[in-house]
C-alpha cells in the first residue's frame, strides 16, 4: 500500500501555464509510476491519496473553464493515462464509469462545496490483478473538515 500526495503543478507563470507542470509531469509522475512498478514486480500494489489531477472531463465541474488549469492540463491527464495503461486500475471508474458530480475536492471560495463545485482528484488505484477483487470505491463527501473528504476502497 502506497500513499502519495501528488505535488500542485501550481498557479500559471508569466508564460500561461503552470509553474510546475513539467517538472510534474516530466519528473513526478515518471518517478512515481516507475517506483509501482518496481514494487508490482515483487506483488501488486494499491495507491492511493491526493493525485492532483482530474483525470477526466466529468471528474470536475467545469472542464472547459480548466483546460489549462494546474490539475487539468492535456500533459497532467496524460500521465494519468500513462499510469492506467502501464496496468494500473482506477476502482472509482471501474465501478462507476458514468457517474457525474463525484468529488473528493472543493475549493474554500465561494461556498463551492455546498453547491457540490469540485474536483476528483483524491484516487485509489490498484494493480490490474487486483481489480476482480474490487467490491466497492467510495467517495466520502459527507465528511468534512478539510478541502478534501476521504475516499475509501473496499476488497473481497
Amino acid at each position: 500500500l502506497v500513499t502519495v500526495y501528488t505535488p500542485n503543478a501550481q498557479n500559471h507563470d508569466e508564460n500561461k501555464r503552470p509553474k510546475r507542470l513539467d517538472y510534474r509531469t516530466q519528473e513526478w509522475d515518471v518517478d512515481f509510476l516507475a517506483h509501482c512498478q518496481a514494487l508490482e514486480l515483487q506483488k501488486p500494489v494499491i495507491f492511493c491519496g491526493d493525485l492532483n489531477v482530474a483525470h477526466q472531463e466529468i471528474d470536475l465541474t467545469n472542464p472547459t473553464s480548466n483546460k489549462k488549469n494546474a490539475g487539468f492540463t492535456v500533459e497532467e491527464r496524460a500521465r494519468f493515462d500513462a499510469i492506467l495503461e502501464a496496468g494500473f486500475v482506477d476502482s472509482f471508474r471501474q465501478l462507476y464509469p458514468d457517474a457525474t458530480e463525484r468529488y473528493s475536492w472543493w475549493s474554500y471560495r465561494a461556498g463551492a462545496r455546498s453547491r457540490n463545485i469540485g474536483w476528483r482528484l483524491d484516487y485509489f488505484c490498484v494493480s490490474a490483478t487486483l481489480s476482480s477483487q474490487i467490491q466497492d470505491a467510495q467517495i466520502l463527501d459527507h465528511v468534512e473538515g478539510s478541502d478534501h473528504c476521504p475516499v475509501a476502497l473496499i476488497l473481497r
